[in-house]
């Protein structure tokens, strides 16, 4: 099987006071590169996430959004800062000495003091975290890649279809290449025969001519090699894998051919199918792109 790259998947799981949501996406790309967006106080499961994704996924711009919620957020606590609390007061009372002033401090004007109380986020167990993070993670990426295998498949079929067209293509022009020499052999003897009258044609030196032009007019390499390719095109697709690098290498040599096609043909007809095979194999080049 072949995958799309691009795709979407989204889990969401919730176990006892916690809840995980993750979303995945990607668009094509010639490599593999994840953007991931998640809370901060998650950042340390950042790595352990890349490797887990890249078991599911060779190319692609991978966009990751996490969220996370605490439902509770008992994990929460107020600390007291006594040392700092006595330090204060220490200052207070010397402050209500100097200058002579009433000590009226009180309990609630002192914890409002900078640090005397703050808030401060429990020990959380990272082991029992990474372990929920990751089956909603895994939840994810199941669906993405089940919705990439999906188009991937849908690409496979176009692609074979557009091969198949292509053979057809081909297959015109082997038989029409032939013909072209058989033409100009005839075109040339009735055009020497006319600017000579009824003087005798030099039958050696008319064949000489058809050669030469049979030769560069040849097509019999063009079409064996883009036959080949269409071909290694077919099986490659048919045997999957990561394979979009290699059809955009394949695609790029059948490109080649069909040029040479287009330039050493001296007929409307094959100008024509040669041009039917570029567009052809350009709608191919798009597609491929798209696979990973």
């Amino acid at each position: 099987m072949i995958k799309s790259m691009t795709g979407f998947g989204r889990s969401e799981e919730s176990e006892g006071e916690r809840k995980f949501v993750v979303e995945i996406k990607a668009v094509n790309h010639r490599y593999l590169d994840f953007n991931i967006k998640m809370p901060k106080k998650l950042g340390f499961f950042e790595s352990g996430i890349r490797n887990e994704l890249k078991n599911y996924m060779q190319r692609g711009k991978i966009d990751v959004y996490i969220g996370y919620e605490d439902l509770t957020e008992s994990n929460i606590c107020v600390k007291y800062n006594k040392e700092l609390a006595a330090e204060y007061m220490r200052h207070l009372k010397q402050i209500s000495i100097d200058f002579g002033l009433d000590n009226d401090i009180r309990t609630s004007s002192l914890s409002r003091y900078q640090e005397v109380l703050s808030m401060e986020e429990q020990t959380i167990d990272e082991a029992e975290l990474w372990e929920h993070l990751r089956k909603t993670l895994k939840g994810a990426v199941e669906q993405f890649v089940e919705a990439r295998i999906r188009e991937g498949d849908n690409l496979r079929k176009d692609l074979l279809n557009k091969l198949d067209y292509m053979t057809e293509n081909v297959d015109y022009i082997a038989v029409r290449a032939p013909q072209i020499v058989a033409e100009y052999h005839q075109k040339l003897t009735e055009k020497v025969k006319t600017l000579l009258d009824d003087a005798k044609i030099d039958e050696t030196r008319l064949l000489t001519e058809v050669t030469i032009f049979a030769d560069r007019a040849c097509l019999d390499e063009e079409l064996v090699r883009l036959r080949s390719h269409i071909e290694v095109t077919k099986s490659t697709l048919k045997s999957g894998g990561s394979i979009g690098r290699k059809l955009d290498f394949i695609a790029q040599e059948m490109n080649r051919e069909a040029n040479t096609i287009m330039s050493k043909a001296n007929d409307l007809d094959v100008t024509n199918y040669a041009i039917e095979l570029k567009t052809e194999i350009e709608k191919i080049r798009e597609q491929i792109q798209n696979i990973e």
